[in-house]
């Protein structure tokens, strides 16, 4: 079954009412004061300042409201209605673009794609090369890809994508793997999860 824009269902909308906790979670955790920012400080390490940022699957919206305190041109995008009604409550004055992965139109190239979050292991079944590809067009020169992921499937309506298929994967879509870590305080890789920077080849 496809959804009007002809894209196959993503497993995050397979699982339906399943993933509600996950909004409700770190908005448990905003309102604790707790840090939520931690993909985002890696991925402002990663640019220059003022860096243009995009943000796939920005959820209720913690990472693009963090670069863009940092002062980064970040555009986000996020489908599930939910998590976009819920970012523009939380963070009203940023807008939340609609679009899937796979989907996102042609916009002024990005430094640097932010797809944390467990983006890649909620996608539709079979799109992981086709998105990987999809995203590289997005790309400015000398641009990368921050990714993050559970690699087993933890997480409800998940799959598992384990680091060598993940890899196969982004080689395939023309893309290059320049360092591997297991978290975003760039420790050692681990089998549970795993971070990425990517490039284009």
């Amino acid at each position: 079954m496809t959804d009007p824009s002809g894209l196959p269902p993503t497993r995050w909308e397979l699982a339906g009412d399943g993933n509600r906790g996950y909004g409700q979670h770190f908005a448990a955790l905003l309102a604790e004061g707790a840090d939520v920012a931690g993909e985002a400080r890696l991925a402002d390490a990663l640019v220059g300042r003022h860096a243009r940022i995009l943000d796939v699957g920005s959820g209720m919206g913690r990472i693009s409201a963090a670069l863009t305190a940092r002062g980064h041109d970040v555009v986000a995008t996020e489908p599930d209605p939910a998590l976009r009604e819920q970012s523009q409550s939380t963070y009203g004055d940023m807008p939340v673009l609609p679009h899937e992965a796979l989907a996102i139109p042609a916009l002024e190239p990005f430094d640097l794609l932010v797809v944390v979050g467990n983006v890649f292991i909620y996608m539709a079944e079979g799109t992981e090369r086709a998105v990987l590809a999809h995203l590289k067009t997005l790309l400015a020169p000398g641009g990368r890809i921050l990714a993050g992921f559970h690699l087993s499937a933890t997480k409800f309506g998940s799959r598992t994508y384990p680091a060598d298929e993940f890899v196969a994967d982004a080689t395939a879509a023309g893309l290059v793997v320049d360092w591997r870590f297991g978290s975003y305080e760039l420790h050692a890789p681990n089998d549970d999860y795993a971070v990425w920077v990517l490039s284009a080849g």
